[in-house]
């Protein structure tokens, strides 16, 4: 292995230490930097080494401290105290570690967090990994749009409490909304709390991305404000937990001979058989098997055993054979053309269908071709 001197040749550090202009000086640092970087050190060399990056770190150029700022900002080898250094330094050196160094501890996060201003703040909200203590100050500290920027890390660890913390700050604040709605995962107070603050848009990905529990969903379909943009039918198919979801629509007298039809004609299966299975008290793997039986007892036994009108039970037939004949298409708006198919044969093959519930499923066929051509369009 060669030494330290060798492989940082003498050349170099007069050039480093006495090169006549800041060009020079950059170019030796940015090659000495990258020799550091890749050597194997001992505990003599690596002392050196720390020396020389504490002479870098002095240089009155600028231009010097950013060459060592950016070739070592994503390195361990950088010490501690020269990393805080430069974290203090103009914007130009300091951002590149304070963004990307991984030699900092909490505190001193926390001390550039408290001290550094919004642009070192923000530099620390996006940086790869953050542990929670670093979350919270920003959170506590930071102007809007750096807990918006936090709060869209999915690599900044938050907790429930801090999450809460940035809803309240930010209580009118769409971006810092959106930025925690569109988190990968996020505690149910905070979701549930959320769904009450964001417009349409967001509360509909919310809704298909986020769990709530049957209660709040069942809430927020009945309530007068949500009514008009949250579909019962759309929910019961977005449902991460359908056996939850027919349970307690079952047990507050919502979960009728409608709904599951209009659900199965849209093509949400899973959601129909939880349904059935709830109102016969029929454990859901024998009730998918009586349901997709291909002859017409199974389900027909089923459908009585849970009480479904008989007239509906023609409906419910072609609904699980269009279930069975159709596939996605795997273009663009296949999802919206899938359901429009269904819903179509279903029609046509259904003249037990209410006229309430033929109205319905039209208006919705009529929605859904749209959506599928502007997939189309968009694609």
């Amino acid at each position: 292995m060669a030494t330290t001197r060798a492989a940082l040749t003498e050349h170099d550090i007069r050039m480093l230490v006495k090169g006549a202009t800041p060009d020079e000086r950059a170019l030796a640092a940015h090659k000495l930097c990258r020799t550091i970087d890749r050597a194997e050190l001992d505990d003599e060399q690596r002392a050196l080494a720390a020396e020389i990056l504490r002479v870098m770190a002095a240089d009155a150029a600028e231009l010097v401290r950013r060459a060592l700022a950016v070739t070592l900002r994503n390195s361990p080898t950088l010490p501690a105290d020269v990393a805080n250094r430069l974290a203090r330094d103009v914007e130009s050196v300091s951002l590149p570690v304070i963004s990307f160094s991984p030699v900092f501890s909490d505190a001193d996060l926390a001390e550039i967090v408290r001290l550094g201003g919004p642009v070192r703040q923000m530099a620390v909200a996006k940086r790869p990994k953050l542990s929670a203590k670093v979350t919270t100050l920003l959170v506590e500290q930071g102007a809007e749009d750096v807990v918006a920027a936090v709060c869209a890390n999915d690599n900044a660890r938050m907790s429930e409490t801090t999450l809460q913390r940035a809803l309240e700050r930010f209580a009118k604040s769409e971006t810092v909304l959106t930025a925690v709605a569109y988190r990968s995962a996020l505690p149910l107070s905070v979701t549930e709390r959320l769904i009450d603050m964001v417009g349409d848009h967001v509360r509909d990905h919310i809704l298909a991305t986020h769990p709530l529990s049957a209660e709040r969903t069942l809430e927020l379909i009945l309530g007068a404000k949500e009514r008009a943009t949250i579909d019962l039918v759309d929910q019961a198919g977005r449902s991460a937990d359908a056996k939850a979801f027919a349970a307690h629509l079952a047990s507050v007298g919502r979960l009728s001979p409608s709904l599951l039809l209009r659900a199965l004609a849209h093509g949400h299966m899973t959601f129909f058989e939880w349904g059935v299975a709830e109102l016969a008290g029929v454990p859901h793997h024998r009730t998918w098997l009586m349901i997709h039986d291909a002859g017409t007892l199974g389900l027909k036994a089923i459908c009585e055993r849970a009480g479904l009108p008989p007239r509906l039970f023609p409906a419910l037939r072609a609904g699980v054979d269009a279930f069975h004949a159709l596939e996605y298409d795997g273009r663009p708006g296949d999802r919206e053309r899938f359901q429009e198919h269904m819903i179509q044969r279903f029609l046509t093959a259904s003249p037990a269908v209410s006229r309430e519930d033929a109205d319905y499923l039209l208006d919705r066929a009529d929605r859904l071709h749209e959506q599928a051509k502007a997939a189309v369009a968009a694609g």
